[in-house]
């Protein structure tokens, strides 16, 4: 009775391996089936070893060999429990790893070297315990068996033979790993020279668009307005133009009372003081109304504009005149803007404008000085603002709305009235060696009060008070210089800073003097004056008497064709 319960005890005993294992891997699952029959054999085998040696316990020896075997069948239970803990977090680590490097051919490697290890133990235990006696050949035998299972599955479970497989996998993995971070390694260099030869491209292609650019300049936009179309033609007026100088420079003024006179400075008048004032002083000494219009010249096209609209509207309604508008250069410019922006405004209050010498297309001074795209474009526009807004104080873009670009676009929006008579004047800038030595009078420097003795006087009390000093700069000769360069960049005939293909007005009466003329000469006087030529207050004189000449034959015309 006791050796039965003995018995069942030993057999109730629950495998560890079997509450222990993870039922999702198929790998485990294999394990687990195998262990399970092994531990069921295993179980059998120690039963029966039990059975026999404590089925007739003859002697003292034979009761303390069965507590020996009982306790070390507890002892390793024990191990065996605590293995399968640690081969739980082990198997949980590795078993994916395992799985799906050598698959179902781990496990097999496993079992192949457990049946080794079972031979060979087998043979070793038969060869060593031969001679015993049977129960003691049982039992050593029993215990080199459960010996032989616990280092097999020692082995198994703490994975020696997968390390090896994993370090064999690994081993063959390097030379892989070297390839792949080599064929990165190319890819990221062939990447950067591809970029780098991209950024060498596009400088290149940059800098050689740059070159274009600055050297073609404005040859495909000088006179682009007489190629538009639907522009109106202009007309030939040097001849009777040249009728009328003569008569005045005989003494015969027919200039009337009845208008108003507006003179329209151009760009930086504002720093010559003797802007078109022999001018005004001509036309005033001929009892004429005339005015300079005060605007700040540096300042933009369409603030100038309606500055001018205000200055018109002002002399009309104080004089209930019609006011004749003269512009030189930018003022020019100001003075169309103003009659084609706000045309319905000063139609009735405008009886004519002449625009001498004014780009009203453009000028590639100012186009080659601002362009963009080209060499050296930032620079030169950053010391252009230094110039006009720091130093002069005006704005950029009053140099700006003289390019081809502004002005394409500003004419393109607003077009002149061709109820208003137009005369366009422009000339020719001598570029002979001479030219160089002109001085142009462009104001007069007022000297301080000095107490200056007068020698050769009865009363040497008598001192001589301050007086007025000529200012005077080689203007023309940076004309003659600016006018040269057009020449040979060009090909264009100008006055120094505008072509005459530019300055000419689509629908305009043109005048075109067959002197050499630069741009300063109409508004400022040369030091150098030929009594035999006509000056510039007798040509302004000239273009006005025309003008009002248009404005009769207009209004003739008006009339012939509402009758």
């Amino acid at each position: 009775m006791g050796d039965f319960c003995i018995k069942e005890e030993i057999s109730d005993i629950p495998s560890s391996r079997h509450q222990f294992d993870h039922p999702s891997s198929e790998c485990g699952l294999l394990e687990r089936h195998g262990c399970q029959i092994k531990h069921v054999a295993h179980n059998d085998a120690v039963n029966s070893l039990f059975v026999d040696s404590v089925g007739s316990p003859s002697s003292l020896d034979d009761i303390f060999t069965c507590l020996l075997t009982l306790t070390t069948y507890l002892r390793r239970r024990l191990v065996h429990f605590i293995e399968d803990l640690i081969y739980q977090d082990v198997n949980g680590y590795s078993e994916s790893f395992v799985a799906s490097s050598s698959g179902p051919h781990s496990h097999s490697s496993g079992h192949n070297i457990y049946r080794s290890n079972v031979e060979g133990f087998s043979l070793f235990s038969e060869h060593h315990i031969a001679n015993k006696s049977p129960e003691i050949h049982r039992t050593r035998a029993a215990e080199v068996r459960e010996e032989l299972l616990v280092n097999t599955r020692y082995e198994a479970r703490t994975g020696c033979s997968r390390r090896g497989v994993s370090l064999i996998i690994q081993g063959l993995m390097l030379p892989l790993f070297g390839l792949r971070l080599a064929w990165r390694l190319a890819l990221a260099s062939w990447r950067c020279s591809l970029y780098y030869i991209r950024c060498t491209q596009a400088q290149v292609l940059s800098i050689t668009s740059r070159v274009r650019k600055t050297l073609r300049g404005s040859s495909d936009d000088i006179g682009w307005l007489q190629h538009t179309r639907d522009m109106a033609p202009v007309e030939d007026g040097t001849v009777r133009f040249l009728e009328l100088l003569e008569k005045i420079r005989n003494g015969e003024h027919n200039l009337p009372n009845s208008f108003v006179y507006l003179l329209i400075p151009g760009l930086f008048s504002n720093h010559g003081p003797l802007y078109f004032v022999g001018t005004k002083r001509f036309f005033s000494k001929m009892g004429l109304a005339c005015h300079i219009a005060k605007i700040h010249s540096e300042a933009s096209v369409e603030h100038n504009a309606w500055e001018l609209k205000q200055y018109i509207e002002e002399l009309y309604w104080g004089s209930g005149k019609r006011v004749i508008l003269l512009g030189h250069s930018k003022g020019g410019v100001d003075a169309a803007a103003a009659l084609s922006i706000y045309s319905s405004d000063l139609k009735n209050k405008v009886a004519g404008l002449a625009l001498v010498q004014s780009p009203y297309a453009g000028t590639p001074i100012a186009s080659d000085i601002l362009r963009e795209g080209q060499i050296a474009d930032k620079e030169t526009r950053r010391i252009m603002e230094l110039l006009i807004c720091k130093i002069i104080k005006g704005d950029i873009r009053a140099l700006e709305d003289l390019t081809y670009d502004k002005r394409r676009e500003f004419i393109s929006k607003h077009q002149l009235s061709k109820e208003i008579p137009l005369i366009s004047f422009h000339s020719e800038a001598s570029i002979a060696p001479g030219v160089l030595a002109t001085m142009t009078h462009i104001a007069h420097a007022e000297l301080p009060w000095l107490p200056l003795p007068k020698f050769g006087s009865e009363e040497s009390d008598d001192f001589q008070a301050g007086h007025q000093v000529p200012v005077v700069i080689p203007v023309s000769a940076a004309m003659a210089v600016c006018a040269l360069h057009l020449q040979l960049r060009y090909g264009e005939k100008s006055d120094g800073l505008v072509t005459c293909r530019d300055a000419e007005v689509p629908g305009s009466v043109v005048v075109r003097p067959d002197r050499k003329l630069d741009h300063a000469w109409m508004v400022y006087s040369s030091r150098k004056k030929d009594p035999s030529e006509p000056d510039s207050c007798e040509m302004c004189e000239a273009l006005l008497t025309m003008l009002v000449e248009l404005g009769k034959m207009k209004q003739e015309r008006d009339v012939s064709g509402a009758f």
